[in-house]
């Protein structure tokens, strides 16, 4: 029931108004001052306050104001006598809802109670899923599904927390975002966020790009270099794909990070370095422990902390929102309006598995917006693989032999089902199958299949 507050020093007008709006289904208290009715607002709830603007000692427009102050959401409703453009004006600035002259009728007061209650009732509705939104946001990640909800809650938590971060996942799901993401939420968002990619430069160029070099370290070294460790000092640093960094730059990486200093190409002076180390990778670092391709020490300096990110395929109705995120994106940077995804397109995006994850999803937007046309994106505007994408299915059951398949063809099926089912993760799918990783290897380097985690 809507809860109404009339005030007026008329004791006659208050009781009529009681009467008249009581019968109409409203809960109405009454006050005959100002000061009353200030002290009503803090004590109660009221969904509409209804004042007469002339009162003795504090009129309705100063009564407005300070009812503002307490319930700054309170639809409050202005009655007067003196019906003016000028009185209207001052009960406008004063924030009201609305106005009305005497004489009014009653129907008319009581479609301006339910219309500034429904008001209200939709602020509050917008407050509490503003509420309910906030904690499905981390940065700038996209999505809401019970997956990411999960990492936005590890992420929040390890934000405050100066250990080293490791980030794994396939490729594609977003690993630098992530880390500027902590960066952000982190007490260092006010420093440098440095990133690099282990795998883009040889290892010369990575070790100098990395520490520093001295003027006259080598050939080309014409003045000395400051790296990226101690340009992001106060910051962070993002070493991404951390399992291409070359063994012999891997020592000097551990002392930095156990140090926090380190030591130019051609120099003998440490320099202080005091940088927060999120790495990332997709590839099975204890593999490549076992194989001696990576430091076992390393690894667990840089593996404090550690996050992995689910893939799109397994992030459900995510996939959708993240599409029309990057449609939107699309139309503001080219000015265009935002296509629409037909129901057709929009079943063909979930049913795809996406091995190249966010990435792979961003650019079939960009394609399908290229060729959309109409203001929708129709299943023929898809990419070729994502348009003719039909779930893997083994059929053992048929007595057709057109149908069946080879023993070789059944097997390289079944893997990919079991490393589809494990997220990728070689290591997981040697166990599931019962075989050594070195065997999957060598397995999927057979069919022609990229060994990733």
């Amino acid at each position: 029931m809507t809860r109404v507050l009339v005030v007026d020093d008329d004791p006659g007008m208050c009781a009529m108004l009681q009467s008249r709006l009581a019968t109409r289904g409203f809960e109405v208290v009454t006050r005959s001052s100002a000061s009353e009715a200030i002290e009503a607002v803090q004590q109660e709830a009221f969904d509409v306050v209804v004042t007469d603007v002339n009162m003795k000692a504090m009129n309705g427009l100063e009564l407005c104001h300070r009812v503002l102050e307490y319930r700054p959401h309170v639809p409050v409703i202005l009655i007067t006598a003196f019906g003016s453009m000028d009185t209207a004006i001052q009960a406008i600035r004063a924030g009201a809802y609305d106005f009305l002259p005497k004489p009014f009728e009653i129907d008319q007061l009581v479609l301006a109670i339910e219309r500034g209650a429904t008001l209200a009732r939709l602020r509050d509705e917008v407050q509490e899923l503003r509420k309910m939104i906030a904690p499905l946001t981390f940065g700038e990640l996209v999505g809401s599904s019970p997956r990411m909800r999960e990492l936005y809650g590890k992420l929040a938590k390890i934000a405050d927390n100066d250990a080293a971060v490791l980030l794994t996942g396939e490729s594609g799901t977003g690993k630098e975002l992530v880390a500027r993401a902590i960066h952000a939420a982190s007490p260092r968002a006010r420093g440098p966020f440095v990133a690099i990619n282990c795998a883009a430069m040889p290892a010369q160029l990575l070790e100098s790009e990395l520490f520093g070099h001295a003027k006259g370290a080598f050939t080309d070294a014409k003045t000395s270099k400051v790296g990226l460790f101690q340009a992001a000092t106060g910051g962070t640093i993002f070493l991404d794909e951390i399992g291409e960094l070359p063994l012999e730059i891997q020592p000097k990486l551990l002392r930095a990070l156990q140090e926090r200093a380190v030591r130019p190409v051609g120099s003998n002076a440490e320099i202080r370095a005091d940088a927060r180390v999120i790495s990332a990778t997709n590839r099975d670092l204890e593999g490549m422990i076992e194989e001696q391709r990576f430091r076992e020490d390393l690894y667990f300096r840089i593996n404090v902390l550690t996050i992995a990110l689910p893939p799109l395929r397994t992030r459900g109705g995510d996939i959708l929102v993240l599409a029309r995120h990057f449609l939107e994106r699309i139309a503001s940077r080219t000015g265009k309006r935002v296509p629409e995804l037909s129901v057709d397109a929009a079943q063909k995006l979930m049913a795809y598995p996406w091995p190249g994850n966010v990435r792979e999803l961003e650019n079939c937007i960009e394609y399908a917006v290229a060729l959309a046309a109409y203001g929708e994106i129709a299943v023929g505007d898809l990419p070729d693989k994502v348009r003719a994408f039909r779930p893997t299915q083994i059929v053992l059951s048929s007595s057709d032999p057109e149908q069946l398949v080879t023993l070789e063809e059944l097997e390289r099926r079944y893997v990919l089902r079991v490393l589809e089912s494990v997220a990728g993760n070689k290591a997981a799918a040697a166990r599931v199958l019962g075989i050594e990783r070195r065997t999957l290897y060598r397995m999927l380097e057979r069919w022609g299949e990229v060994p990733g985690r």
